[in-house]
């Protein structure tokens, strides 16, 4: 795609280990004398950068934590919504009401920046501090960057209502990774480490940030993106990735956006019914290619890529492509309003009663 740069690091959802960290260009560590600034620049832990909508797995879990929604709530995401002289629309939006599940599948600015007002700006901005959203990480690095956000005094209702879709704040990428781990390993915060972490020692302590129901959801809910959202290029057979696009315009030096230059990222989790690895990956202004018929977001970008470092990387992590079971099926059910419930595996005849039995209170669950 042409791009400037790129980035990506694996972490362990349940320990903060970072398994592996690169950014792009880099630099021959037996010259580093020689080596360009630009080579020397850390985009994991030093770039900040608005995070676009992988931020919305943060204000989804934020709004169904505080129980100021459900995933049948609804809002209008029929026309932009107009703030000042701001205007807050879709990329290729339905155009219609939006239930919770579809806001996040769809990526919906319109229908988060509502979600969130919900909440109010007090609790939106405290919930983003205890992730760690206003400070430095505690990574054993020197070289770590402060996000930029309003402070207190100037956080208002607009700020509210674009930082839900990720715009407005700059954050490192290792910030989205850790936050997203957090959201999907049961509502746990843990400081990310470089320091290698045994599998079977006792969990790493950490804080609760969310509970673990909504961290169930969440995993639902990112699932549910790569198979029938914008996440859909990450899909990997067996691997059950759940993730998040995101597509940030860049600010320059002047502080306002620059025409045409992006950061098209994505935020991945395998396996997404009992998550093991966030896998966070972005590209830094890339070009339109005539075969993403002319788009570089992070749908076209980031996602695709994603897939291919999985790959390649699961069976070095252990993890064995599966089949879909019962059991997993379960764990990730979710229905879109309109869409087909899955397919079940055929039952026995001496079985089909007990299974229809259990059906239908596991629909309801998946509707709620």
């Amino acid at each position: 795609f042409e791009a400037i740069g790129g980035a990506g690091v694996v972490m362990d959802v349940n320990t903060g280990e970072v398994l592996a960290m690169v950014s792009l260009p880099d630099y021959d560590p037996a010259d580093i004398a020689t080596a360009p600034a630009e080579s020397r620049f850390n985009r994991i832990t030093v770039g900040v950068y608005e995070p676009g909508s992988t931020f919305k797995i943060l204000s989804t879990a934020m709004a169904l934590d505080l129980g100021t929604v459900r995933l049948t709530s609804g809002f209008d995401a029929s026309r932009p919504i107009t703030y000042g002289r701001f205007t807050i629309s879709d990329f290729r939006g339905k155009n219609r009401w939006l239930t919770v599940a579809e806001i996040f599948a769809y990526s919906s600015n319109i229908g988060t920046a509502r979600m969130v007002l919900e909440v109010g700006v007090p609790r939106h901005r405290a919930f983003l501090e205890r992730l760690g959203m206003t400070r430095r990480l505690g990574i054993e690095l020197p070289e770590t960057a402060l996000p930029l956000a309003p402070s207190a005094r100037h956080w208002r209702e607009i700020n509210t209502m674009t930082i839900a879709f990720g715009h407005g704040i700059s954050v490192t990428p290792l910030h989205v990774a850790t936050a997203t781990a957090a959201m999907v390993n049961g509502g746990i915060l843990r400081t990310p480490t470089i320091l290698a972490r045994r599998t079977d020692a006792p969990a790493a302590p950490g804080e609760r940030v969310i509970r673990a129901e909504t961290s169930a959801t969440i995993r639902r809910l990112m699932r549910l993106t790569v198979t029938h959202g914008s996440g859909r290029g990450a899909d990997v057979t067996g691997y059950f990735v759940g993730g998040k696009t995101g597509t940030a315009q860049k600010v320059g030096a002047n502080g306002r956006y620059v025409n045409n230059a992006r950061i098209s990222s994505f935020t991945g989790i395998l396996p997404a019914y009992a998550p093991r690895f966030v896998v966070y990956l972005m590209v830094d202004e890339p070009k339109p290619q005539r075969e993403t018929h002319g788009y570089a977001t992070g749908g076209w970008v980031a996602a695709p890529a994603a897939r291919e470092v999985i790959e390649r990387i699961g069976p070095l992590l252990g993890i064995v492509p599966e089949a879909e079971t019962e059991a997993i099926r379960s764990a990730l059910a979710i229905t879109l309003p309109g869409q087909a419930p899955p397919a079940r595996p055929a039952a026995p005849a001496a079985a089909a009663q007990r299974q229809a039995a259990l059906a239908a209170p596991e629909r309801r669950v998946a509707a709620q």
